[in-house]
């Protein structure tokens, strides 16, 4: 049965999300729909409204790889400033809930999985220690949601895995953030072609282009 927990750990969300049919209504058409709603239940509870979004947002990126467009929804619903905070932490504790889970109580299971990605890992950590966790935040290449189970078998603490989380995922929460908002204001097919959209499309991107220079530089640069 310990052979099946992360199989079904990870199938479970998947299978609700299609059972329930949450995909129809990621659609353009219902979230204008739901969007005068949302602003009523946000003037009147700010707290409750934010706090379910933080909580929806570690439930669905624990095995989900979809935190990237979660992002994008904090600022079509929240707007920049303040989508970018809460996406920010959100994210953080997410990844952060996820590693805890994975190393008191996946932990074999992860292992099983995850072996050979692990070995990769723990040479990475090895040789470049937190910034190896900074840089697959940064670039990145291996989804969010392996990441934070690879890293709870790994020694790191958890107030340093947190914090280079939060750091490392900036970059993307600020750029895809912006793109919510511009999404946001799209009412039909003809504004994809506005100049905001299609300045929060480009950002998205470059910043892999950038990233992935920017580890290169500095491991140049580093001892």
């Amino acid at each position: 049965m310990r052979r099946l927990a992360l199989p079904i750990a990870i199938a479970a969300p998947i299978l609700a999300f299609l059972a329930l049919g949450l995909y129809e209504h990621l659609t353009l058409d219902a979230f204008h729909a739901a969007g005068e709603t949302f602003d009523a239940w946000y003037a009147a509870h700010p707290w409750l409204v934010v706090s379910a979004y933080v909580v929806g947002f570690a439930l669905l990126t624990l095995f989900l790889p979809i935190a990237l467009p979660l992002m994008a929804v904090a600022g079509a619903l929240f707007g920049f400033l303040k989508g970018a905070v809460i996406a920010s932490f959100a994210a953080s504790l997410a990844a952060t809930l996820g590693f805890l889970i994975s190393r008191y109580a996946l932990h074999d299971s992860v292992q099983r999985h995850f072996g050979a990605r692990l070995a990769a890992v723990n040479a990475g950590m090895a040789r470049d220690g937190a910034f190896y966790l900074f840089s697959l935040r940064l670039v990145p290449i291996i989804p969010f949601f392996i990441v934070n189970l690879v890293m709870g078998l790994t020694p790191i603490r958890i107030r340093t895995f947190y914090w280079v989380t939060q750091l490392g995922m900036l970059a993307g929460v600020l750029v895809y953030v912006n793109a919510g908002t511009q999404l946001a204001e799209v009412d039909s097919l003809g504004d994809v072609l506005s100049p905001g959209l299609l300045s929060a499309l480009v950002l998205l991107g470059v910043l892999p282009i950038l990233a992935r220079w920017t580890v290169t530089w500095v491991r140049r640069r580093g001892p």
